[in-house]
């Protein structure tokens, strides 16, 4: 069910949403972008050449090194890693103008990523939520019912999902996907329950005031 969470007056969030390879999480990522309309997702940028049929400001935004670097030291990215000699990041002013439009940005972003963006200048406008398989032994199944990938490259999956695992505790929201739907509808709910903060609605806080002034005046 498609929904509409643009409001007048309300201000996006920044939704950042991490789990260990093989958890769920870009299947959950790619319903919620399909099935809300008031969430987008954030589009990164990459020093990395762009691919043939790619375009700029559609899967990527394209920069070399020394743009992406003056980016950096001028505070305007929210995130950035470097990953096989290239550099990936989140701009800030795409961001920034979404969530003043009233829209949420969605990061699907590792833990490194994620501590980033809450430390970032615009890290109280953040929720963090992050995807725990139902067991550590579930998601070796997962990762080997895949079928992609050779048995030393599981293995360095799994060393790498349990460091993943060991920074749950840094997030705002745990969701353990047992069941998808289960675990898309409880996804669902925090955003619902965010979105209607009174910090995220300087539209209600204002109508608040003038009705609370308006009792005063009758009493």
């Amino acid at each position: 069910m498609t929904q509409t969470a643009t409001a007048p007056g309300r201000t996006g969030m920044l939704v950042i949403l991490s789990s260990p390879s093989g958890a769920g999480k870009s299947t959950l990522s790619r319903r919620l972008l399909s099935q809300d309309d008031g969430i987008s997702f954030s589009i990164s940028a990459t020093t990395r050449p762009p691919r043939p049929g790619e375009e700029d400001g559609r899967e990527y935004y394209f920069r070399d090194r020394a743009e992406f670097e003056r980016m950096i030291a001028a505070g305007e990215m929210l995130e950035h890693a470097e990953v096989f000699g290239n550099l990936y990041g989140s701009p800030i002013g795409p961001v920034r103008s979404a969530c003043n439009a009233g829209r949420d940005v969605l990061f699907d972003v590792d833990w490194q990523g994620g501590q980033q963006i809450r430390n970032s200048a615009m890290g109280r406008d953040a929720i963090s939520i992050f995807i725990l398989p139902p067991s550590i032994e579930e998601l070796e199944v997962r990762l080997r019912k895949r079928a992609q990938d050779a048995p030393e490259v599981i293995a360095r999956r799994m060393r790498e999902a349990r460091r993943e695992m060991s920074h749950w505790a840094e997030y705002d929201y745990i969701l353990i996907n047992d069941d998808l739907d289960t675990c898309y509808g409880e996804l669902e709910s925090i955003l619902t329950a965010e979105r209607l903060r009174r910090a995220r609605r300087p539209d209600i806080a204002a109508r608040a005031r003038i009705m609370s002034g308006e009792i005063k005046e009758i009493t």
